[in-house]
């Protein structure tokens, strides 16, 4: 069975930083695009941030483009999102994503296939 776990998740205060981790287990392969998505409360679900299988592309939503940075190391099967200048509206429970084989970075929920549980950041003021 296919797992993705995140961890990281926490509470911080606006201007802080964070760093999320998901690792992953039960891949047959490591040649896979990665992500991170979060839904705050009644909103849609959001595409943070992508990479790409080989690692040499990474994608950015404008609204973390800056602050957040993504990082993968495939030997260790382990995602990283390293946050900055977090914000009250980055409030939300963090999501980690795996693709399909020799996939390419996305930022469209339909590019993955395997989904973890989440892990809750919470930026207060």
């Amino acid at each position: 069975q296919v797992q993705v776990v995140e961890s990281g998740g926490g509470l911080v205060q606006a201007g802080g930083s964070l760093i999320l981790s998901c690792t992953t287990s039960g891949l047959t392969c490591d040649d896979y695009a990665m992500g991170w998505f979060r839904q705050a409360p009644g909103k849609e679900r959001e595409a943070v941030s992508s990479i790409g299988w080989s690692g040499h592309t990474t994608l950015y939503s404008d609204s973390v483009k800056g602050r957040f940075t993504l990082s993968r190391d495939n030997a260790k099967k382990i995602l990283y999102l390293q946050m900055k200048g977090l914000k009250t509206e980055d409030t939300a429970p963090y999501s980690c994503a795996v693709g399909t084989d020799s996939g390419p970075a996305s930022l469209a929920r339909r590019a993955f296939r395997y989904w973890g549980q989440g892990t809750q950041v919470t930026v207060s003021s």
